[in-house]
């Protein structure tokens, strides 16, 4: 625990502008950012007293080590520095909302010849039109399937598109009446074009045109006695007004408005978001955070206003935002919100009317979230503290690991042997900070061992001694290195020459570094596993990691130096918490071996063409129709194909010439041998048969 007054920068020191600084820990990792209309007087609040600190304020500087500050010119590029940083680098004592993800879109793609509706996330492209979001897919996929009674758009991808177009067969829906076919010309691209519009009209509000039409397309029909026709009208309408149901109007004058709302109390904070767009709630979405640090009502509204829209513009940032309280200061936050849209945004608490009662509804699922999380919370919280303090007391550790990191090694009867790294921080699992290696069999410039055959012992050495390494060097790197071993030293110096080492940036302060050490190391196997370990931590000098292997057969944990095991009950929440650390690393490491497998088994001749990337690969196939015609066509017939030249059809044919024949195909469902022509497509495409002899039957025998 640091002392902040260690680190306290001169009064002097400070300037008195605005700016965004940086709190970072003795590993360097920056664990806050924030941001200040004056730094001189928003730094001097960290550094009084401690006891009349915020207790998670308090708990952040004694965590701190350092501070840093960068000066800007407007509170508006403190605000987007702010931004920025926090999601660069992710720091621990900052308000995080934990729901993250990109949410989901319905979206008309009008750039493209024949319109399609579809599902999408992530950024806005040009040309397509979005209606949204929604909270979930299903529930897009619920509403175009009413729609599309009505309005039959295309909605399947290229691939379906062109192989209909191919076979002039249509695909389901175009039977069934779901699609009006444009890929067998039953409709021409500009009928398509202002059906897919005509969706776009209903789903921006404007239903009553469509509504009464077909009301009098049904009337007309059943007065000339056209009653299957008029049947199928009066389903039409129910499909649409059902749609309608499920956007019921909320805002009369067919506002474009979010509304968020905030629940909270000392510790936590529940956030929720209504979106309105043409008067209808098109969507919701919900987080929740912990309260790092003393914090108002709108200080929590202003970092909600920057994750939900740090990275929208235009039209996805909406013309009016309702908020239970306004940041200090109001100017800024707006400011930086019209910029985002392109015009003015208004930013704003509802009094009275329809938008105050819609505010109400918001407020009630926002305490709603709160009562759910925290009372899943409290039980979840009080089990992790009580599994790490059982693995402290079995183990015999100084404290808690708040860090642990467990290590696998997978192959499959001993090739491809690969291993993994997955952490878990307050018994919960931080996968931005996994990783995976290829064991190369050696450590350094050392070669230990041929990274064949089944050697986990050899492996599991080689993997702690490079992770640490990586530590070590990146610690000297720092200015941190407080040892003295010379052989540490060469060791951290000759593994920070290496290319490893050298993709990590100077003091960039991300917590995906192998900078931040763990307080426990977990190996997936018993006393050979952990022995291996701890023998690569005592050549490196590093004594202050506990070290454990938690063996499959009888659960039983192992120490190093210790001839039996701690046996843990098996109603242990620290047991538990290790089985599931372990089991997660085994499913990591798994799960590269299988794809860096697969990998090696779609690797064909054209592998070894060095420069020949992917698009000039599908391009020869396609010209030629399958590998066999491209393995027997001469330099002259390569040549013909776009993008190739002479020498590249050369070193193309040379690599035909070296591969070994290729052995024969099956059907894996009848057991025939497939003729190459039928059987050898693209390489790397699916359903590509399995080869003979291949070891796809021996998955069982993966480790």
């Amino acid at each position: 625990m640091a002392d902040p007054s260690s680190y306290r920068p001169k009064p002097g020191q400070i300037p008195d502008s605005p700016g965004v600084y940086r709190f970072r820990d003795e590993h360097r990792r920056v664990i806050y950012v924030g941001k200040a209309k004056s730094l001189r007087q928003r730094l001097a609040n960290y550094f009084q007293d401690l006891a009349g600190l915020h207790p998670r304020t308090r708990t952040m500087v004694t965590t701190a080590a350092s501070v840093e500050w960068t000066v800007v010119s407007t509170e508006v590029e403190a605000l987007q520095l702010e931004y920025s940083w926090i999601k660069e680098y992710d720091p621990r004592f900052n308000v995080k909302y934990r729901d993250d993800k990109s949410y989901p879109y319905l979206a008309v793609t009008m750039n493209e010849e024949f319109p399609r509706v579809q599902v999408m996330r992530g950024h806005k492209k040009k040309g397509v039109r979005y209606f949204g979001p929604y909270a979930h897919a299903w529930a897009i996929r619920d509403t175009v399937d009413l729609l599309l009674r009505v309005f039959p758009v295309r909605t399947c991808s290229a691939g379906v598109f062109k192989n209909a177009s191919r076979t002039g067969r249509p695909c389901l829906l175009g039977y069934i009446g779901k699609c009006s076919a444009p890929c067998v010309g039953r409709i021409s691209p500009d009928d398509h074009w202002e059906l897919a519009d005509e969706f776009c009209d209903f789903m921006t509000g404007r239903t009553g045109t469509y509504l009464r039409r077909l009301e009098k397309q049904m009337t007309e029909a059943a007065e000339e006695m056209e009653y299957e026709r008029a049947a199928r009208l009066r389903d039409d309408i129910g499909a649409l007004k059902k749609a309608m149901e499920k956007n019921a109007v909320v805002l009369a004058d067919a506002t474009d408005a979010d509304l968020i709302a905030v629940a909270e109390d000392e510790l936590e904070a529940a956030v929720q978001i209504f979106h309105v767009r043409g008067g209808r709630v098109r969507g919701q979405r919900g987080w929740v955070t912990d309260k790092v640090e003393e914090i108002t009502t709108g200080a929590l509204v202003e970092h909600a206003l920057q994750q939900l829209y740090g990275e929208e513009t235009g039209d996805a940032v909406p013309k009016e935002v309702l908020v239970p309280a306004l940041p200090d200061p109001l100017e800024p936050v707006q400011e930086w919100l019209t910029a985002r849209r392109g015009s003015n945004v208004s930013l704003r608490i509802p009094q009275r009317g329809d938008k105050r009662a819609l505010m109400e509804t918001v407020e009630r699922n926002a305490q709603q979230s709160l009562v759910l999380h925290k009372t899943k919370r409290a039980s979840d919280l009080t089990t992790r503290s009580r599994a790490l303090e059982e693995i402290a007391e079995a183990l015999d550790l100084d404290s808690a690991p708040l860090r642990i990191e467990c290590y696998d090694i997978s192959h499959l009867q001993g090739d491809d042997v690969v291993a993994s790294m997955v952490v878990f921080e307050d018994g919960l699992a931080r996968k931005s900070e996994y990783r995976r290696f290829e064991i190369k069999g050696r450590v350094g410039d050392t070669q230990v061992w041929h990274g064949e055959g089944q050697d986990d012992v050899r492996s599991m050495h080689e993997v702690i001694s490079r992770r640490f390494r990586r530590y070590l060097a990146d610690k000297e790197r720092t200015g941190e290195w407080v040892d003295g071993n010379p052989d540490i030293a060469d060791a951290a110096e000759a593994t920070a020459d290496a290319p490893i080492a050298s993709s990590l940036t100077e003091d960039d302060g991300r917590p995906k570094r192998f900078a931040y050490p763990p307080q426990l190391v977990v190996v997936d196997g018993g006393q050979p596993q952990v022995a291996a370990a701890k023998r690569a931590l005592d050549e490196l000098g590093i004594d202050d990691i506990a070290v454990c292997g938690l063996a499959k057969r009888l659960e039983e944990v192992w120490l190093p130096d210790d001839d039996d095991p701690v046996v843990l009950p098996r109603t242990s929440e620290g047991l538990y918490l290790l089985q599931r650390v372990r089991d997660e690393a085994h499913r990591f490491a798994i799960t590269y071996q299988r794809n860096k497998r697969a990998k090696r088994f779609r690797a064909g001749p054209l592998d070894d063409v060095p420069g020949l990337g992917d698009a000039r690969k599908q391009a020869l196939v396609k010209h030629f129709g399958s590998m066999k015609r491209l393995r027997s066509a001469t330099i002259d017939q390569i040549c013909e194909v776009p993008g190739i030249g002479r020498r590249t059809a050369e070193t193309i044919v040379a690599a035909f010439a070296r591969a070994a024949p290729p052995a024969p195909a099956v059907n894996t469902a009848t057991g025939e041998i497939m003729d190459e022509e039928e059987s050898d497509t693209t390489p790397g495409s699916p359903g590509e048969p399995v080869a003979a002899g291949t070891p796809e039957d021996r998955r069982g025998q993966e480790t």
